[in-house]
């Protein structure tokens, strides 16, 4: 089977899917219960809608299974919403015939919970979760997080930092000889060699280190499936290499398969990209230029003597498939074993996803990385009926919370011209003007708008995704619907910024459509006589974003009355153009530098200035706006962002600032006993060394009690921190 790849010399027209047909149309067949379909191999025993996929043993054998063909373990609780991506995998897989197990935050300093379920009869499905593991644990400025949405309670610290390296390496101690197949955001943006900000360095591929045979690189239902049929029928990991989606590890001694020889284009080395950061910009551009699933080649990186192949994307889905996914039978609930609230759970209940994908482009999001370029909606009939079984639920309030998805007003858009598609490179199609191409008719989504706010049972549909506001500005209609209807009070948009330098770096629509849509926004609100805000979401400390630009960006908040409550500093995501930009100072695309603000102390001013009217950060606005030579905005009038005398709120603050640097137990404490207070020697003082040996065994002692000084002093840690520790393997 060859990979069906469109060189920049093959014609236009549509590749023959890389899927066999029994398998490329199973979710569309799935929807349309034609007659004479190919039935799944087995179908699956036991309750589905009224019961989530068996996380236990005792729960596979009430369904009556003596063995489980996949388990999948995963980073995140398990929530069985359609929302999840381990719900959605593992409904799919279950509707095709397989019969699935869920370990969810498995103890990873041992294999025991990979056990659990005895030895998978196909193999091993490991992802970290909905977000990588890293950017679930730490902030932008590389502190550990209060919370973990993904988890009960809110729980952290349960899931290892980098997950899919210490769940792919527990499977193989489990099980020799199955299959490890990784997928999910942190594999697929770690699939070729990347820069980890938590590190500070260029790391390899996933797949090196996690010892995975597979990384299921995008969406994965059509690959999951494909993976399970291919392995029932006898089939080896190995022969696997000719999938779309899929990137996986050359031996020392393996050549690339002979099928993709011809158009294997081959990146920057992982040894160039980690010591040429030109190299790297070229290797983002070559990686970011292969995306169109209709025109990508496949690519080949070395590392070492080893080499790692990425093939070509997965194509996008049909609206059957789409309605077939979000059409099985899910009980919208954690599963049942969870005595705490899950935070993302609760903000997604009510929530119902309409499409996926974005032609954004924009250069801080993995989005298009991940999902793709091209939308994939569903049906209006698909959505429609969702809705309605939510409202039968007893615990529905008659609210739904969201209908969107990355984009709240892409829905059912595409390029008019599936010939110009199909060659395609363009990395927006929106940026730096909508393409003229590009289907920007809103009157599917204000349909499907109108038509679920009528539904019975439902009082209120709100629209809580992004919404484009430069395509928003091609229909007035949609505004007037969108603020009529659609907004519980506040209307969250993201600009990111004002200045156009940062925004062209962005990839993101000029200031004026925020403007213009915030006007247009505020007016047909006081049409229908409602009190409603604009909530913008900025950026702090992106590439391009100097002092000067944050404080375009402060006089802009203060002259339009905006007081961010909370800000965002910018965190490099693996694979992300910006990301590149970060590293090397360099646009991957033109080579031009790019301004970056990498110091923790700039980057702490570019915060402080988008909350200049906070007391407590006077002092950082005021050394800010001193660097930058704007003296003029610290005074007393109208114009200027902060008084010139410091408020006695951001005195007490610096006050206790300094109090807590000093604050622990930074100095030796030694404790009074009964015998000092009454003016006695203690059996200690007694004992005390004199003469030429005071020194040497003082200096003994301090070293028994506090251990052998570094150079670099550790910080205790409460907990036992992210990191598997191997030493508990069995």
């Amino acid at each position: 089977m060859q990979l069906p790849i469109l060189s920049k010399d093959a014609g236009l027209g549509n590749p023959e899917p890389i899927l066999r047909a029994s398998d490329a149309d199973f979710l569309s067949r799935l929807g349309e219960q034609s007659a004479g379909m190919d039935r799944p191999t087995r179908q699956p025993d036991g309750p589905i809608a009224t019961s989530p996929l068996p996380m236990s043993a005792e729960e596979a054998r009430r369904r009556g299974w003596d063995e489980i063909d996949i388990v999948f373990v995963t980073g995140d609780a398990y929530i069985d919403h359609p929302s999840f991506a381990m719900a959605i995998l593992g409904r799919v897989l279950e509707a095709a015939g397989y019969r699935v197990g869920i370990v969810s935050q498995p103890d990873w300093h041992n294999c025991e919970a990979w056990r659990r379920f005895g030895r998978p009869r196909l193999f091993f499905a490991i992802s970290a979760g909905n977000m990588d593991s890293m950017i679930n644990h730490y902030t932008a400025n590389k502190k550990v997080r209060n919370d973990d949405a993904y988890s009960p309670g809110g729980k952290i610290g349960l899931r290892p930092d980098r997950a899919t390296l210490a769940y792919c390496q527990r499977a193989r101690e489990a099980y020799k000889g199955v299959p490890v197949i990784a997928g999910g955001v942190e594999a697929s943006l770690r699939r070729l060699a990347h820069y980890d900000y938590w590190s500070d360095k260029v790391k390899r591929s996933i797949l090196l280190d996690s010892k995975a045979d597979l990384v299921g690189f995008g969406m994965g239902e059509n690959a999951i499936v494909e993976i399970a049929k291919r392995l029932e029928a006898g089939e080896s990991v190995k022969d696997l290499r000719n999938m779309r989606g899929v990137a996986y590890a050359l031996g020392a001694k393996e050549q690339p398969p002979e099928f993709v020889l011809d158009s294997l284009l081959q990146l920057p080395s992982f040894e160039d990209v980690a010591s040429d950061k030109v190299a790297f910009a070229e290797a983002t551009r070559i990686i970011h230029n292969e995306t169109n699933p209709f025109n990508a080649r496949p690519l080949i990186q070395k590392h070492g003597t080893q080499a790692v192949v990425c093939n070509v994307p997965q194509l996008p889905i049909s609206e059957a498939a789409m309605d077939a996914i979000y059409g099985l039978p899910y009980t919208r609930l954690p599963h049942p074993s969870y005595k705490e609230k899950i935070p993302a759970f609760e903000m997604i209940k009510n929530s119902v996803t309409i499409m996926r994908g974005c032609f954004g482009g924009c250069t801080f999001c993995s989005i298009t990385a991940h999902q793709g370029r091209i939308i994939q909606s569903r049906s209006k009939g698909s959505v429609l009926n969702e809705i309605r079984k939510m409202s039968e639920s007893p615990d529905f309030k008659g609210v739904v919370s969201d209908i969107g998805g990355p984009t709240a007003n892409m829905y059912q858009m595409r390029c008019t011209r599936p010939d110009v598609e199909a060659v395609c490179r363009r990395q927006s199609c929106v940026h730096p003007k909508i393409c003229k191409l590009l289907g920007v008719d809103h009157t599917p989504v204000i349909e499907l708008m109108r038509e679920s706010r009528s539904l019975p049972g439902v009082k209120k549909v709100l629209v809580a995704s992004g919404v484009r506001m430069d395509l928003a500005r091609t229909s007035p209609e949609y505004l007037r619907e969108l603020a009529a209807h659609h907004v519980g009070g506040k209307l969250k948009v993201a600009p990111e910024h004002v200045d156009a330098g940062v925004l062209n770096k962005m990839r993101k629509p000029k200031n004026d459509d925020f403007e213009h849509f915030t006007e247009v926004f505020r007016d047909e609100s006081a049409r229908v006589g409602k009190h409603q805000f604009i909530v913008p979401y900025f950026i702090a400390s992106h590439p391009g974003s100097d002092l000067h630009a944050m404080i375009e960006l402060a006089l802009f908040l203060k002259r339009n009355g905006y007081k961010p409550d909370a800000v965002q500093d910018f965190i490099p995501a693996p694979l992300d153009v910006a990301t590149t930009m970060y590293y090397t100072g360099l646009d991957p695309f033109t080579k031009q530098p790019v301004y970056v603000a990498k110091a923790l102390k700039e980057r702490k001013h570019q915060r402080a200035l988008m909350q200049f009217f906070k007391p407590e950060n006077y002092f950082e606005v005021r050394e800010a706006l001193r660097q930058a030579g704007r003296t003029d905005l610290i005074g007393d009038g109208c114009d200027s962002l902060i008084p010139s005398r410091p408020p006695q709120e951001a005195i007490e603050r610096r006050r206790q600032d300094a109090g807590d640097q000093f604050r622990g137990d930074f100095v030796h404490k030694i404790g009074v006993s009964s015998a000092v207070q009454k003016g006695g020697e203690t059996e200690a003082e007694a004992e005390r060394p004199t003469g030429e040996g005071a020194a040497s065994k003082a200096a003994s002692d301090q070293q028994q009690r506090f251990g052998k000084r570094s150079k670099k002093e550790r910080r205790d840690r409460s907990t036992t921190g992210y990191r598997p520790d191997r030493s508990g393997a069995k």
